[in-house]
């Protein structure tokens, strides 16, 4: 059994500081550890908390996730999508439930065949952690090297690796939204290339924006490619636990999430997230066209949905819906003007520019240019 604070302070001693991730008994005490001596956000999803270190990661923070091997499978997609293809390294604590002859859940049975497996597929280094701990520091070791060449590294941990760490009283605050406003004008309904032609115009060079998978990003890149741009592929719904997660590491910049109905809708639990930890620096603009563009135009439900009211409900500082780009340019010139965590949701009309090309820099390229601009080089 590991003695899990001097394990937790061998891992900071390499530079992780920064965790994400949903709990599991099995990592409990490593959980605590994170909480008492970390920034630790409680991701509403395994997923959402792999885009979260993700984008700490982007801000210079060297991030840890830490899941049940159930919730591998809620994070194959950015692991897959955005760290394989972002080059975005992560280090993971995964959980050994079901272990072959450890008696569990039934629900556990079939992971715990294959979490390794798994792993492997995803072209993820990975090995089971000991339970001895120069042995476990050696494996740190290993790890951190294979963070620093760009690779993601999981540590799979069987039951009683980690002894007992007691959890500090956390002081949940309430963060209850205190501004919702809904527009009281005509939809203008503008295409996304306008919406995006606006928030590109209000971002100066301390701001960055991470556009959402499919035309939102493919548009912003032929409205203004930029080294504060980032485009994302795949990892569909995680754009703003990425946002997030570079907005907590880096205070001092501003983070524009760009999103799409569809995408929003994927993963509607990091509304909550980033209404709780609202940081604010952030910025979460909603373009809802009614319809999965990239995919020929099939609807979603988001006619159903008044988002600036979840957003709202979820905590957000500033919740608003507008209805034209005028608006649009307006309240992002408030959130300039008077920073805090604001959400602010747009209609807009239905398809996109013919021709629509593709980034032509590859998205490790953008990774590594905005990690420059970040850091300022």
């Amino acid at each position: 059994m590991l003695n899990t604070q001097e394990f937790g302070t061998a891992l900071k001693g390499l530079g992780f500081d920064f965790y994400s991730g949903v709990p599991c008994s099995f990592l409990k005490y490593l959980i605590n550890y994170a909480i008492n001596d970390c920034d630790y956000v409680m991701a509403a999803n395994e997923g959402d908390a792999v885009a979260t270190a993700a984008g700490a990661y982007l801000g210079g923070k060297k991030s840890v996730v830490l899941m049940q091997n159930s919730g591998l499978t809620n994070a194959t997609s950015p692991i897959t999508s955005l760290n394989y293809s972002f080059q975005l390294p992560v280090l993971g604590f995964v959980s050994l439930r079901g272990e072959p002859g450890l008696s569990d859940e039934p629900q556990h049975e079939l992971m715990g065949q294959i979490t390794g497996e798994m792993l492997s597929l995803m072209e993820v280094e990975w090995e089971y952690l000991a339970q001895d701990m120069e042995e476990a520091k050696t494996q740190l070791d290993r790890a951190n090297k294979a963070i620093e060449n760009n690779k993601a590294f999981f540590f799979v941990v069987k039951k009683g690796t980690f002894g007992e760490v007691s959890l500090k009283p956390q002081n949940l605050t309430s963060t209850f939204s205190k501004e919702l406003k809904h527009t009281t004008a005509d939809l203008a309904m503008p295409t996304r290339t306008e919406a995006l032609t606006t928030i590109s115009n209000l971002a100066d060079n301390n701001t960055i924006m991470l556009a959402t998978t499919g035309k939102t990003g493919r548009e912003l890149f032929e409205v203004e490619d930029k080294s504060n741009n980032l485009y994302m592929v795949g990892s569909m719904g995680c754009i703003s636990s990425m946002a997030l997660g570079l907005a907590l590491a880096r205070p001092d910049k501003k983070v524009i999430a760009i999103d799409g109905d569809g995408a929003a809708l994927m993963r509607m639990g990091n509304l909550a997230t980033n209404g709780y930890y609202q940081p604010k620096n952030l910025l979460h603009v909603l373009l809802d066209n009614n319809v999965h563009d990239s995919t020929g135009g099939q609807a979603t439900i988001s006619h159903n949905i008044d988002f600036a009211l979840t957003a709202h409900a979820t905590g957000y500082p500033a919740a608003i819906s507008v209805a034209s780009v005028e608006e649009l340019s307006d309240e992002i010139l408030a959130w300039k003007a008077d920073p805090k965590a604001t959400f602010i949701h747009l209609k807009i009309s239905q398809g996109s520019p013919e021709k629509l090309g593709r980034p032509t820099v590859k998205p490790f390229e953008v990774k590594e240019r905005l990690m420059q601009f970040i850091q300022g080089r």
